[in-house]
């Protein structure tokens, strides 16, 4: 059995990363990418021949969100699978009453996004680790929810902007120390402050949000 995989990702690295990943395996097919919530509803009424949407959720002129309660409604055959940088209680918690079928971060490797895929289609609900741990918390205390803020008009300073493009391209924190003439202790609290600001928890997730935000 081959499914049809359709991706909804207003960044191009982060969409045609996410085809790499589904091109390793035999059984999954790329059927189209669109940018944002609307211009996939539109792809789909023309042809809604989707086994599994991979959805963002910070998209413009509509959000992943919206789109996947409108895609839940009125093809409820086709499967969604969030798929972000954003693990904030309330987004999870919109997303799953939306319709999604599961929860995954951007960091999971090609072998777990097939596996998640198959889950789903297996009518199971994956979610990366840190992902289910939240969901367990909103479930014991759905009042504790943590709202998700923003990172459009957060700005990094200039040495921020700095180290995060050094780590980008692999270094560590002595090379980085090393090239911009500080201390590896310094570095690390760059990192720390940038974490911060970016509302992420590893190098990873700082470079995928950064270049999704055009800050690298």
């Amino acid at each position: 059995m081959i499914y049809k995989i359709a991706i909804a990702e207003d960044n191009s690295f982060l969409a045609n990363s996410v085809i790499e990943k589904i091109s390793f395996f035999d059984d999954l097919k790329f059927k189209f990418k669109v940018s944002n919530g609307a211009e996939l509803i539109g792809k789909l009424e023309e042809n809604h021949n989707v086994d599994i949407i991979l959805m963002d959720i910070q998209m413009p002129v509509m959000d992943g969100i919206k789109a996947t309660e409108l895609i839940h409604n009125k093809y409820p055959q086709i499967k969604i699978i969030i798929l972000t940088v954003h693990d904030a209680d309330n987004l999870i918690f919109k997303a799953i009453k939306a319709g999604a079928s599961g929860y995954l971060l951007k960091e999971i490797d090609p072998k777990g996004l097939h596996n998640s895929i198959i889950e789903v289609i297996n009518g199971s609900a994956p979610m990366s680790p840190s992902i289910a741990l939240k969901t367990l918390k909103i479930l014991r205390n759905p009042l504790a929810i943590e709202p998700y803020e923003s990172t459009d008009n957060i700005k990094l300073s200039k040495r921020e902007t700095e180290i995060l493009n050094h780590l980008s391209k692999g270094l560590n924190y002595n090379l980085i120390a090393n090239n911009l003439f500080i201390s590896s202790g310094t570095v690390r609290k760059h990192i720390e402050n940038i974490y911060k600001k970016l509302q992420v928890h590893n190098k990873l997730e700082a470079v995928i949000k950064a270049r999704k935000h055009n800050i690298i």
